[in-house]
């Protein structure tokens, strides 16, 4: 069967027997969540600021899109001093079922809610969220075509008038030859998520490149159990793309954003307090268990914000 790579994404990833309804994601990548609760600290943190910016709300919303297992929010929930937790409203945004387990108090959706006041943060979501690829040939931009079973490609009909507009702005073809990943389903998907926020901040974490630099042949790519594999669209493994953040925060400011902040997860947890600074080697001498424990959490606040790794993400930050 071929299909656009949007459809075959789609089917692969959300259709009957997909591998998101199917999978949970520990099983298959390692996302800063699952790599230390210090992220969870961070959010919480951003939270924090949310809360006082917005005059500490009756009810102060945390929504976390593409939930996975619910792991950020229940890390959240739990280290919220009482005072917060009890004007809490968590809800996780995942189409898969609800983990066993979860706490109670929070609410499990399959989209996003309205009228959030609050944090809504989507930590890897748009790089999921399937979109087209086009080619450039000598004839102008061509959409390809996948097997569902094999992943061969072939070319297609070209782009709608849309997205050609969009690769003009977004991600010009500039030889033939050349591939880019039409995100406009990726800033659809965005711009609902601030249509949904009636006051305070939408956070988009992700894998990005900007306009200035996108990768000439594109980045889909697959992942089962912890390895890169091909992107073959048969149900079987993760199928992502990178995110044109930037593109997604036009269409941010389009729905409603009225302040918009780009940055690296590296700047923006340094800025939360995970800093990767290793304790002192005084505290070995006096204190060894609590220098061993500060030494490990100074090792994964590293992993958090290494440039070369999980601190090279793109952070899309837009307030209402």
């Amino acid at each position: 069967m071929w299909l656009t790579w949007r459809a075959a994404m789609e089917r692969a990833l959300y259709g009957e027997e997909g591998f998101y309804l199917r999978e949970r994601p520990s099983g298959h990548f390692r996302t800063s969540v699952s790599a230390s609760p210090a992220f969870a600290d961070a959010v919480l943190a951003l939270l924090s600021e949310v809360d006082a910016e917005l005059g500490g709300p009756d009810v102060l919303d945390l929504v976390d899109i593409g939930a996975g297992e619910g792991t950020l929010v229940a890390q959240v929930l739990e280290a919220a001093e009482p005072a917060l937790r009890d004007r809490l409203r968590v809800t996780a945004v995942d189409l898969s079922s609800r983990p066993e387990g979860l706490p109670e108090r929070i609410a499990w959706r399959r989209s996003v809610p309205t009228g959030i006041t609050g944090l809504a943060i989507a930590n890897e979501w748009l790089d999921n969220v399937p979109l087209d690829v086009a080619e450039q040939t000598a004839a102008g931009p061509r959409l390809i075509m996948v097997n569902v079973h094999t992943g061969e490609e072939r070319l297609g009909g070209p782009p709608q008038p849309e997205d050609c507009a969009w690769l003009d702005r977004w991600w010009p073809l500039t030889r033939v030859g050349s591939r880019a990943e039409i995100g406009r389903s990726r800033d659809e998907a965005w711009a609902s998520v601030l249509g949904r926020l009636t006051r305070g901040r939408a956070i988009a974490v992700d894998y990005a490149h900007p306009v200035d630099n996108r990768p000439l042949c594109g980045t889909l790519t697959g992942y089962r159990d912890g390895a890169v594999v091909a992107p073959i669209p048969d149900g079987t493994c993760d199928i992502t793309a990178h995110v044109a953040l930037d593109a997604c925060a036009e269409a941010g400011r389009r729905a409603g954003a009225i302040s918009t902040g780009l940055s690296t997860q590296r700047d923006a947890l340094r800025a939360l307090g995970i800093t990767g600074t290793r304790p002192p080697i005084d505290l070995a001498r006096t204190e060894p268990r609590a220098y061993i424990r500060a030494l490990a959490r100074a090792s994964e606040e590293g992993e958090l914000i290494d440039p070369a790794g999980l601190g090279g993400f793109g952070w899309l930050s837009q307030r209402r």
